[in-house]
């Protein structure tokens, strides 16, 4: 994969890294109830492993098609600036939530799909961890 950004939890956990080997649905299993958000077509993946994350698309997320894909990638744009920003400052801000920046290029066309669970991944994170962007 190009880009591959995993989203981990025990209690939070994120780690971004590129790698140059192209990697398959059947090459990993995913843990239970984890969700892979995915862009084959860009080699782009998430994978959010964060208890009761996919509860909360299932049952508090709006539907994808609720806000327009522009929509998505502006929220998302703010979201993942602060972020990283929270990130950068562990002493200012808790870094069980912000371990690591988020590696997010807001001039490639993610889809709909991706946009839509990033963006609804960090309202989980508000609503979970009671955090305010």
């Amino acid at each position: 994969m190009k880009k591959i950004i995993y989203f981990l939890a025990t209690v939070f956990f994120i780690v971004g890294c590129s790698s140059t080997t192209k990697t398959t649905k059947t090459d990993t299993q995913l843990p239970e109830g984890a969700v892979r958000i995915a862009n084959e077509e860009l080699e782009y993946e998430i994978i959010i492993i964060d208890p009761g994350f996919e509860n909360y698309l299932l049952t508090i997320a709006k539907p994808a098609n609720f806000y327009s894909q522009s929509y998505y990638e502006t929220k998302n744009k703010f979201y993942v600036l602060e972020w990283n920003s929270r990130a950068r400052n562990p002493l200012a801000y808790n870094s069980k939530i912000y371990e690591n920046v988020i590696d997010y290029d807001f001039n490639i066309d993610y889809g709909l799909d991706v946009n839509y669970k990033l963006f609804n991944y960090f309202k989980f994170v508000e609503y979970k961890y009671k955090q305010q962007f």
